[in-house]
């Protein structure tokens, strides 16, 4: 849970940062929030979960 908040979070700061610096316009944002939020709710979405969950485990067992 604290994984995809923090996620959600980044993105959302991220594409903040697009529109305002002119990198994507309003529309096509939109577009990709709606698309992001139909495909939480696919069969795809247990998978991608998954695979999310995964890299982060793989990414946090780094040691630097």
């Amino acid at each position: 849970m604290a994984i995809s908040v923090s996620a959600v979070l980044l993105l959302a700061i991220i594409v903040v940062i697009m529109i305002r610096g002119g990198k994507m316009k309003t529309g096509p944002a939109i577009v990709a929030a709606l698309f992001g939020f139909f495909l939480a709710s696919s069969g795809m979405a247990p998978s991608i979960h998954r695979f999310l969950n995964s890299l982060a485990q793989t990414i946090n067992g780094i040691k630097l």
